[in-house]
């Protein structure tokens, strides 16, 4: 299981969570951030600091956002694991459902 941000953060982008984050997981997109599922350690730590609550724990995704959960660990499907956000600097693209998002 990992932490996965939802539809709320889509414009957003607070990025209070990515200065919690103890593993440098969390990603930015050109419209939202994204959480590595494999580098993500489940601390819980970025949940309590997201200011629009778009983070839920994996088995806790609202049903109207689960296609976030996928979108999370696609977005890093060609780019595999980079090794940390700080390093890999900006994603080149959103998930189809974040680019879609009206």
């Amino acid at each position: 299981m990992t932490y996965v941000i939802a539809q709320p953060c889509v414009d957003v982008k607070d990025k209070a969570c990515v200065e919690e984050c103890p593993v440098d997981c969390i990603y930015e997109g050109e419209r939202m951030l994204y959480i590595h599922p494999e580098d993500c350690v489940d601390c819980g730590a970025c949940e309590p600091v997201c200011p629009v609550e778009a983070i839920f724990y994996e088995a806790d995704v609202p049903d109207g956002w689960a296609a976030y959960t996928d979108a999370n660990a696609s977005v890093f499907g060609e780019l595999g694991s980079p090794g940390g956000a700080t390093a890999a600097g900006p994603l080149p693209a959103d998930a189809p459902v974040v680019a879609a998002h009206q």
